[in-house]
């Protein structure tokens, strides 16, 4: 990733000590890499989308819930960095951080959460640097405009209960959603544990820290 050429300060603080840089590496789409199973005994399955992009911060310290970033001009076009939240740059701020994990399923954010961070910790410089560094924390971020694909029903962030989904388990904004297609009711690790109101529990295909297994599909 491309490093910077300054230093920014860090919303409401100082810099500190910390001589590393803070990347960022953006999960956009939030799509969950598994799978419907169409019945216990069927082998006819489909998966659901994601896509993901790197990032870059080119400044020292950490992140706290309130700090804004946005795109970083230097790094093109995936590159996001920390600014003021009064700065034009400034697209999203930090509704929580989270602890970093190997497994992104594994991080589930609160909801209106609009794009998830991952923070790695980059020692040393230049663009051999991409991809790199040591994980440190998750930043769930909500966007400063009036978007919010992460709000329930709006077909994107990470799947909740309010969502809706195709038959085959993709999210979808409900404003679109047809006759075949579901809400979710809930999200649980068994099939008997689904409301009374599902008409359709999904089983999923097993995904590492992912803390559910079956979707709980209802009538939109």
């Amino acid at each position: 990733m491309t490093q910077p050429g300054s230093t920014p300060t860090r919303p409401r603080r100082g810099a500190g000590c910390l001589q590393s840089l803070v990347v960022l590496a953006v999960i956009l789409g939030l799509g969950y890499g598994a799978s419907k199973l169409f019945g216990d005994d069927s082998s006819k399955k489909s998966s659901t989308s994601s896509s993901s992009s790197s990032a870059s911060d080119g400044k020292g310290g950490s992140w706290e819930i309130g700090d804004c970033g946005g795109p970083d001009p230097e790094n093109k076009p995936d590159g996001y960095r920390a600014f003021d939240c009064d700065e034009s740059g400034a697209t999203f701020e930090a509704l929580e951080i989270k602890s970093a994990s190997i497994m992104p399923n594994a991080i589930q954010c609160p909801a209106g959460t609009d794009l998830i961070i991952q923070v790695s910790r980059v020692f040393g410089s230049g663009d051999g640097k991409k991809g790199g560094g040591i994980p440190t924390n998750t930043v769930c971020g909500r966007n400063l405009s009036g978007e919010h694909p992460g709000d329930a029903g709006a077909g994107g962030g990470q799947l909740v209960e309010g969502d809706c989904i195709s038959a085959t388990a993709k999210e979808i904004a409900c404003a679109s959603a047809g006759a075949d297609d579901f809400k979710v009711l809930g999200l649980v690790k068994e099939k008997k544990e689904c409301p009374a109101a599902t008409t359709e529990p999904m089983q999923l295909m097993m995904a590492m820290g992912r803390p559910y297994d079956v979707i709980c599909g209802g009538k939109v």
